[in-house]
């Protein structure tokens, strides 16, 4: 837990170009039950698909209490012309001890390729370093998943080796932890 050294509160939205990175709320149940249930945005994610609507309400809720506690900060992403929530992106898993952070992301299968998480992305990372001083911002991706490899790769991220994070359907996942520092970040 973070909470004596970074708040959430008030949230931080954050403007780019074309998006709108807020905090998600209850009328975002249907976008988050079609991303959690959507077996091709889900098939590099370690989690069960969501089968009821319910489950994106249960979702949203220990989200934003997460935040509350400053565990995570987690922003729904939008079109700035639209408040629809198209994907959502998230720094977590942080270290104190280690000035670190994790990122995690998703996003609507039929608007990837389009360089939507690619801006999400950069938006928070420099929120990561600019705004919370973070060290380093970690990315752990699955072997397989070779667009968001090189989404991180494309963002300066260096592969520091495999790692095993838990098994599906009696299967190891074999994953990669990328890194960026903030020396990295910094440089040209």
């Amino acid at each position: 837990m973070i909470k004596e050294h970074y708040s959430f509160n008030p949230f931080p939205k954050i403007n780019t170009n074309r998006l709108v990175l807020r905090q998600m709320n209850n009328e975002d149940q249907y976008e988050i039950f079609a991303l959690r249930s959507n077996k091709k945005v889900s098939q590099y994610i370690n989690r069960p698909i969501a089968k009821e609507v319910d489950e994106a309400l249960q979702y949203i809720k220990m989200i934003n209490e997460g935040i509350e506690r400053n565990d995570w900060v987690l922003w729904g992403i939008t079109f700035k012309e639209s408040d629809q929530l198209i994907g959502t992106i998230c720094l977590w898993n942080f270290s104190v001890e280690q000035s670190k952070g994790e990122v995690g992301y998703e996003l609507s299968p039929e608007l990837q390729g389009k360089g939507i998480m690619q801006e999400a992305l950069k938006a928070v990372l420099a929120y990561g370093f600019n705004t919370l001083h973070l060290q380093v911002i970690e990315g752990i991706v699955q072997s397989e998943n070779q667009k968001s490899i090189q989404i991180l790769e494309r963002n300066k991220f260096i592969n520091k080796g495999l790692v095993n994070r838990g098994t599906t359907n009696e299967e190891d996942i074999h994953s990669y932890t990328f890194e960026l520092t903030n020396e990295k970040y910094y440089s040209k």
